[in-house]
């Protein structure tokens, strides 16, 4: 009898060891930097570009989304100036058209990036270099989506193998976020291993470091950031300090991007509407990074006092750029001395 006890007690024991070493929990993050000052325009003259504007990089090139346009979806610029090159694909449901746009994202070539048609439940590939040179180009099929289980975002492991958020409908109006490996070549998807067992309204946000063999879940609506490995496995959950199991009417983290080695994540912790007089009820957009290191450790918040709506990161020139909800409608942090 002595001896079961034992073994339960050292069972106990040691599963508390590995919940300390995953389970990490951040109180207070103080060391704030104010960075408005060295935040910088983005000026766009050339073209009108709506509000829903997700952004991509491509090899040399920034591409600007315009989500809503009933003209040209995708406006092609110099990363490096910012100057303008071209506006391309129409809004349609023809051969060369768009019907309805999502996510805009790289396939892992320098030089290649796909669109997503949830019109026509395809992904398709484009190559910039002969948008560029040939009027006449057209696209390739990348992937073929399913009509009740697809993906929302897409991240290239390989040629072929993605890691991606896919929706899946539950009832006539609710969904289900889980981060799945896809294979665009045969379709196949395989959930990772790890979901958080408190959470049972998933709504994230991902990003992915081959080098760091990892990706990163930053949570819309709880204080939860997480770290696995590419086969799923917890690594650490970040609890900031507003965590909470319940959903609230608190957003939390935006967008989140490997920026070298460190994690920088879109941070609100604040109600996420607002009423603004006359113009009624807002969205109060995040304003702020959260910086930390590849294991989850907190580094700093830069704070640019500015409302944004999304951003992506520059590698090359080691800059986020910024499409915002603001005076300004696009702007870049350098973040040389910062990270």
């Amino acid at each position: 009898m002595r001896e079961i006890l034992y073994i339960l007690l050292l069972t106990v024991c040691w599963s508390c060891a590995q919940n300390s070493k995953t389970e990490v929990y951040q109180n207070k993050r103080a060391n704030i930097l104010d960075v408005q000052d060295r935040v910088k325009e983005i000026v766009i003259n050339d073209v009108l570009i709506g509000p829903i504007s997700p952004l991509c990089i491509v090899g040399d090139y920034l591409i600007i989304g315009d989500v809503k346009s009933q003209d040209n979806l995708i406006h092609i610029f110099n990363k490096n100036d910012f100057s303008y090159l071209t506006s391309v694909l129409s809004r349609g449901e023809g051969p060369d058209e768009i019907t309805n746009m999502g996510y805009i994202g790289t396939d892992g070539m320098s030089h290649i990036f796909c669109i997503s048609d949830h019109g026509k439940q395809k992904i398709f590939a484009y190559d910039i270099d002969c948008i560029l040179s040939d009027s006449l180009y057209k696209p390739t099929v990348k992937a073929k989506m399913a009509e009740r289980s697809f993906p929302n975002k897409y991240k290239s492991i390989n040629d072929s193998l993605y890691l991606a958020l896919i929706i899946k409908p539950t009832g006539n109006s609710g969904y289900n976020e889980n981060i799945t490996k896809w294979n665009m070549k045969t379709g196949e998807m395989d959930n990772m291993l790890y979901e958080h067992p408190d959470i049972k309204k998933k709504r994230v946000d991902f990003d992915l470091s081959i080098k760091g063999g990892c990706y990163v879940e930053c949570y819309l609506y709880h204080d939860l950031m997480t770290i696995c490995d590419l086969n799923g496995n917890l690594r650490y959950n970040i609890y900031g300090p507003e965590w909470d199991k319940s959903t609230n009417r608190v957003s939390f983290y935006g967008g989140v991007a490997y920026c070298k080695d460190k994690i920088v994540a879109l941070y609100s912790g604040k109600e996420t509407f607002y009423n603004s007089g006359s113009g009624g009820m807002k969205v109060d957009r995040p304003t702020k990074f959260l910086v930390f290191d590849m294991n989850g450790n907190y580094i700093q918040t830069i704070e640019t006092k500015c409302q944004i709506l999304n951003f992506c990161y520059d590698e090359k020139n080691n800059r986020i750029i910024m499409s915002l909800d603001d005076d300004m409608q696009f702007a870049y942090l350098d973040l040389s001395g910062l990270i």
